[in-house]
């Protein structure tokens, strides 16, 4: 199976903060979950932890290399570049990830890298992937709070994904 692709400063087990969660499910492509993803108009109606969302430059709502944008996740009001943004193509891993930041002093500032991974295994099943690592005061906070709101915004975000999927599959 594929791994993400880690810029430096962001490797997890050197952050301030880690979340990974993984999907696998049946009767769905890539191209399927890609669709929910990539469509930022579609995340508020199945996550119900992302709002706000505006592109700069004319960009969005689809996500797409090097595009801008900002929304509203955690609390936090979120400024985001796409840094890797590979579309599914048969026999390939589809990738898209984002470096976000919320801007502040050292107390309030927050770095984090976002990235997902779509993967198509044998017997008709995908493989859903995103992970996160975080750097600032806000990440250390996030780290020691339980239950994990990380991990479970994360799941949601699968979860909703994977819903909104089948839905428009029928």
């Amino acid at each position: 199976m594929q791994d993400i692709v880690w810029p430096e400063g962001y490797v997890p087990g050197f952050s301030d903060n880690f979340a990974s969660n993984e999907m696998i499910v049946a009767g769905l492509s890539v191209a399927d979950v890609w669709r929910q993803l990539d469509d930022t108009t579609a995340w508020p109606g199945y996550y119900s932890n992302a709002s706000d969302i505006r592109f700069y430059e004319g960009k969005g709502p689809a996500l797409s290399e090097g595009a801008r944008f900002r929304f509203t996740t955690f609390g936090f009001s979120v400024e985001a570049e796409v840094t890797e943004y590979v579309p599914p193509v048969s026999g390939a891993v589809a990738r898209v990830a984002w470096h976000g930041w919320v801007e502040g002093d050292a107390q309030s500032r927050l770095d984090v890298h976002h990235a997902w991974l779509f993967e198509t295994l044998s017997g008709g099943r995908v493989r859903l992937l995103t992970q996160e690592t975080q750097n600032g005061e806000p990440a250390k906070a996030l780290a020691r709070t339980r239950p994990n709101p990380m991990i479970n915004g994360h799941q949601e975000w699968l979860d909703g994904i994977v819903a909104a999927a089948r839905r428009a599959r029928g």
